[in-house]
């Protein structure tokens, strides 16, 4: 990066950083730790556009947010290197392929899900998901877990959810609470340091000084709400007016709307959330269709987070009114991704000239290590959930006053699904294999037991 008579020259041409961020979203492959680990070796080792120490600060922000914060770190840093067009190309262009490769798979699983071809696929990647999602939780937790009061606070957000059906919100509310109460009475426990800025990485060619920047005002955090707000409820007021005999549609925006604020942790940790609510409550899949759903998810670019596409979908579908099914699907699905990704610029673009106030400010940094602990709590919960459905085929749901228990019918196990679940199992930690590697293996095995047993 270079001055010419001390003005500054552009930060990164356009063209490069469409090339840059398209590069990007064909790799953002096994979740958000994969995803931020692309970003990195793309823009910090390879581009050498970020330094190492503002890419850990862009982190530290987004990990504050509610919603992907992958997603929203690739927002951030298209900001940093071309204002808000960057940001909207960075942020729009990490959504895209998964996007269209999810919208297809949607419509093939709706089509063809009882097939035998698409189930001997999924007989293989939809117990593999499990040790994935297990995975998720031993590495939150070896940063979440400072010791037994943070144990707690991740012991009881499971119980809360599994057990007492306590609504997602509220147990995020009530864990931020106690991470501020821990911070108050026992500091060091209260810890939110993403990630450790050891080395200072490869120089960068373009330096802090020029990066995009701007003040903070009143002002423009206003014009960002209104215009924010606008473009969020144009689209769903339209579907409204023109759906207004089919109530699937406000129901899914609304639903979502509400999913993407509560969504601290990652995917993962409002998965449980999202499950629950679309299967018991609004009736627009089964459990199968749910496990399947993250299974396709998994496999596509992009944040697991659209696996609520895949929700949407079949929402959509198998309750279309008087539109054509797959006209349904299509629109449900675009409707949820829109909700779901639509605030995340504006929080990004409103919090960004802010962004060292909030990374050193204690009382939020201790209510975060709360949140993080319930986090592995609530992850856990979605473990003990697609266990149940993935296992076995029955269960029984026991109740002893405010208590709720799922317990499976042993009877019902699926000896396929074990061997499957042991193997991804062994490629994820003892192999230390990638996403892509163990959902392969296991979908090639999987198979290949379905169908010999067939």
């Amino acid at each position: 990066m270079t001055t010419v008579a001390g003005r500054r020259a552009d930060r990164v041409a356009l063209r490069d950083a469409v090339a840059g961020w398209f590069s990007i979203s064909l790799r953002t492959f096994g979740g958000p730790a994969g995803q931020i680990a692309v970003m990195h070796d793309e823009l910090v080792a390879r581009r050498r556009w970020i330094g190492e120490q503002r890419f850990l600060h862009a982190l530290s922000y987004c990990t504050v947010l509610p919603g992907p914060e992958a997603q929203q770190l690739a927002i951030y840093l298209g900001w940093l290197l071309n204002g808000t067009l960057g940001g909207l190309i960075a942020g729009t262009l990490f959504v895209l392929p998964g996007y269209v490769v999810l919208m297809a798979l949607s419509a093939i699983y709706a089509q063809w899900g009882n097939t035998r071809a698409v189930a001997a696929v999924l007989a293989g990647v939809s117990p593999a998901v499990l040790a994935i999602v297990a995975q998720a939780v031993t590495r939150l937790g070896r940063r979440a877990i400072a010791d037994r009061w943070t144990m707690a606070v991740a012991v009881t957000a499971f119980v809360s959810l599994d057990a007492l059906a306590v609504p997602f919100p509220v147990v995020i509310a009530l864990a931020g609470l106690a991470g501020w109460a821990i911070g108050r009475w026992r500091p060091r426990t209260a810890n939110l340091d993403p990630a450790p800025s050891s080395a200072l990485g490869p120089t960068p060619v373009i330096s802090d000084d020029e990066l995009h920047q701007v003040a903070g005002s009143w002002r423009r955090a206003l014009r960002l709400v209104v215009i924010g707000v606008v473009l969020w409820a144009a689209p769903v007021v339209a579907v409204a007016a023109l759906t207004h005999s089919t109530p699937v549609f406000t129901h899914l925006a609304g639903f979502f709307s509400l999913t993407a604020l509560v969504t601290f942790g990652g995917a993962y940790a409002v998965l449980s959330f999202v499950a629950q609510r679309a299967v018991s409550v609004y009736h627009w899949l089964s459990p199968t269709d749910m496990v399947n759903g993250l299974a396709l998810a998994e496999t596509t670019p992009g944040p697991l987070i659209m696996v609520v596409q895949f929700v949407g979908f079949l929402g959509a579908f198998h309750h279309p009114g008087p539109l054509n099914a797959w006209v349904a699907g299509v629109l449900g699905a675009t409707l949820v991704v829109w909700v779901t990704f639509a605030p995340c610029f504006v929080m990004v673009f409103l919090g960004a000239p802010y962004v060292e106030q909030l990374r050193h400010n204690a009382n939020l940094s201790a209510a975060l290590s709360g949140v993080s602990a319930a986090v592995v709590g609530v992850i856990a919960n979605l473990s003990v959930y697609f266990a149940l459905h993935t296992w076995f085929s029955a269960s029984v749901t026991r109740r002893w006053g405010p208590v709720r228990l799922v317990t499976p019918v042993l009877a019902s196990v699926s000896p396929r699904a074990l061997a499957v679940a042991v193997l991804a199992w062994y490629l994820v930690f003892r192999r230390r294999s990638n996403v892509a590697v163990v959902l392969g293996t296991c979908g090639l095995v999987g198979a290949a037991i379905y169908l010999a047993s067939r």
